[in-house]
């Protein structure tokens, strides 16, 4: 067992950020809260350290504007991002922000640096999502042209960049079978407390498969 714990940082939005606390730190009451009392619960002799960076509102060139200060400086073993219904919905309301779509080509940029900077930092790439709600349905069309791209990107940058890719929206479309879709996600993109276990549960089952898992018990 290492001496030193291991940190896992969380990056992403305000489904990431779920109100965490500016003035200590904190997890607050999104999936990475639940991700890591499991995690730290299951592993306390090696006592993993969790760090959330996610911001409301972001886009991924927010993301990547901060980047220094938010992981790099943070020397984070495990980064796992969640980004890009920010991206979207600026699109989708037809704002100044979304006439140009820098997703990929910003996503892209901020993986390669990564590799390059602290090449042995595992990354996690968890799906962006969205869900038919009362609020999403007026613009659903496009939504509907828009999220399937992005999902696209984000696998394929996992695979590009060796990462662990979470897929999200087919697990939350098959919970719509047991539950209203805003059961999940109240408003069609930020998840419920139901919606964050139904995230963190995921995440977590794909690392126990994949070569992740013995990084946190290493």
């Amino acid at each position: 067992m290492s001496d030193q714990p291991k940190i896992v940082l969380f990056q992403g939005d305000s489904i990431t950020d779920g109100g965490r606390p500016r003035d200590k730190e904190g997890l607050g009451s999104s999936y990475p809260h639940l991700i890591a009392a499991r995690i730290s619960a299951d592993l306390a002799a090696s006592a993993p350290h969790f760090i959330n960076r996610g911001i409301s509102g972001n886009r991924v060139s927010d993301m990547s504007a901060r980047w220094n200060e938010d992981a790099y400086a943070l020397s984070p073993d495990l980064i796992s991002i969640l980004i890009g219904v920010n991206d979207a919905w600026r699109t989708v309301r037809q704002l100044p922000e979304g006439v140009q779509d820098r997703v990929a080509r910003m996503y892209d940029a901020l993986l390669a640096e990564i590799r390059e900077v602290p090449p042995a930092t595992r990354l996690v790439l968890m799906e962006p999502f969205v869900l038919k709600t009362e609020e999403t349905e007026p613009n659903w069309e496009v939504w509907q042209d828009i999220m399937p791209r992005y999902q696209q990107t984000v696998r394929e940058l996992a695979e590009r960049y060796q990462a662990t890719f979470v897929p999200l929206q087919q697990l939350l479309n098959e919970a719509c079978w047991r539950s209203e879709a805003s059961f999940w996600l109240y408003d069609g993109v930020h998840p419920t407390a139901a919606g964050h276990q139904l995230i963190a549960d995921q995440w977590l089952n794909v690392i126990k498969q994949s070569e992740a898992v013995a990084w946190f018990e290493a």
